[in-house]
């Protein structure tokens, strides 16, 4: 019963904002991407969009 309950809060999950932005990060193809991602995150978060 609690694997089934388990089962069905996973399926509704929706992923945090941190979750978004690491997977955001995840794909970058080398570190001059990566770079250039994190200064779009801290220029979003700085902006006041970090929702």
């Amino acid at each position: 019963m609690f694997a089934t309950l388990k089962r069905a809060a996973k399926a509704l999950h929706l992923p945090t904002q941190i979750e978004r932005d690491m997977a955001y990060l995840n794909e970058a193809g080398d570190r001059y991407d990566l770079e250039a991602r994190e200064r779009n995150l801290n220029n979003r978060a700085r902006r006041g969009f970090g929702l």
